[in-house]
């Protein structure tokens, strides 16, 4: 770990606490910016805008991270293979948003074939459930047969998106869900969709790696516009056949 002494150490006792800049963030490990702190709807909120995140197991310490080089998403810049493009088509799936937002949490929370680790906690379901309670964290399902087959979650600031985490429980169905989003993210002229750490997962569905001075310079007047808060439902067509909706 490259000099430790600039990790900066938040207050729990003080949500409206300034973060440090992103640019004192360490190199080794990558994007490590701060320790402790809480996660209040406040705090969490002002990490976003600036963009930061939190990241940790459930017995660590609060991290907070803004790494370089930094993955995004436009979102009509979404990679379709001719596998995905064929499950589209096909339209055996109904898609929601906002529709059962603890289920995919805590479906994100459970073991899978890639992941970061156990960092989905009790403690940040708890907090994101409050984000979205606020209207500023959103998740979009996938149903088939009434039973949810995929999704993922993340936060909205202006016309920024923060993807959080997805899931899959059958072939595709993470994937149809970012590419909903995408759809009514590019309807609604949002201008990114944050990946935070770019996996090969990630860059096959056109996920980029740029610069953390990039993404901050992007960030900025994204957030800067008018948001969407509250419950999110799709206003572009979208498959939702009676058959698959949640019963």
């Amino acid at each position: 770990m490259d000099n430790p002494i600039r990790l900066h150490w938040l207050d729990p006792r003080d949500p409206s606490q300034s973060f440090p800049s992103p640019h004192l963030a360490m190199r080794d490990p990558n994007g490590l910016l701060a320790i402790g702190g809480d996660l209040s709807v406040t705090r969490l909120i002002r990490a976003y805008s600036l963009g930061i995140f939190p990241w940790y197991n459930p017995d660590e310490p609060i991290l907070w991270w803004s790494p370089d080089p930094r993955a995004v998403l436009m979102p009509g810049g979404m990679k379709i293979s001719r596998s995905l493009s064929k499950t589209l088509r096909r339209g055996d799936y109904a898609v929601t948003l906002d529709t059962a937002y603890r289920d995919v949490l805590d479906a994100c929370a459970g073991p899978r074939m890639r992941s970061r680790g156990t960092w989905l906690g009790s403690d940040m379901r708890d907090a994101y459930q409050e984000l979205h309670r606020r209207g500023y964290s959103h998740t979009v399902e996938v149903w088939r047969d009434g039973e949810l087959i995929g999704g993922l979650y993340g936060v909205a600031l202006g016309r920024a998106f923060f993807g959080e985490s997805m899931f899959s429980h059958a072939t595709d169905a993470s994937k149809i869900a970012l590419y909903w989003l995408c759809e009514q993210l590019k309807s609604w002229d949002f201008h990114l969709l944050d990946c935070q750490v770019a996996s090969e997962h990630l860059r096959t569905l056109g996920a980029i790696d740029i610069s953390r001075e990039r993404f901050l310079n992007l960030l900025r007047p994204a957030t800067a516009l008018p948001g969407r808060t509250g419950i999110w439902r799709f206003d572009i067509p979208s498959p939702t056949p009676r058959e698959h909706l949640p019963r």
